[in-house]
């Protein structure tokens, strides 16, 4: 098993919320936390991936980001910049563009856009889902079913534990527990 990627132990979050632009649903309840240096920018794909898989996520991957707007009805997504840096667009065509460096952590509620502006060439991100989501359905924006994602997006639950700091993380104080 690969060793687990340090962690900040007091990293700034940043909350964005957006709302439904006609193009992507986004998420009207829960906000996209940003989370800066959250991880070692030098500890690797493997290991960022054994840190979600310890902390309840899985389906974990390494690739980059869509270069066109795209959303998931159906889980919600963490994101960690294992290397590189990328400007990626959030919330949908009149959302927010962030620069990402590595170590840098993302986690995008369901039914927010997303998209890749710009790389480097050396980026590379890891992206997972909670435990009781699938590897979340990629669905263009416009999609024509919006009105029954928009209902999926609600109904979806939240997760157990924050994807990189477990059951007391960011995504815990921001999004509420599993009760919630």
């Amino acid at each position: 098993m690969a060793s687990l990627a340090k962690t900040n132990p007091d990293p700034e979050t940043q909350t964005l919320l957006f709302a439904d632009d006609g193009v992507v649903p986004n998420n009207p309840d829960l906000p996209v936390l940003v989370i800066r240096a959250a991880v070692d920018p030098e500890a690797g794909d493997s290991a960022i991936r054994a840190l979600y898989e310890a902390n309840g996520w899985h389906n974990t991957w390494t690739s980059t980001v869509f270069d066109y707007e795209h959303y998931h009805h159906d889980a919600h997504e963490v994101l960690t910049a294992a290397s590189g840096w990328s400007d990626l667009r959030i919330g949908g065509p009149s959302g927010e563009t962030l620069r990402v460096n590595a170590g840098d952590v993302l986690i995008l509620p369901a039914g927010v856009g997303h998209c890749r502006i710009a790389q480097s060439d050396d980026f590379a991100i890891c992206g997972g889902y909670p435990k009781d989501q699938p590897a979340g359905t990629i669905l263009r924006a416009p999609e024509d079913r919006r009105e029954s994602h928009i209902a999926d997006i609600a109904a979806l639950s939240r997760p157990d534990t924050d994807p990189i700091f477990g059951e007391n993380g960011p995504l815990v104080v921001h999004w509420g527990g599993p009760d919630r």
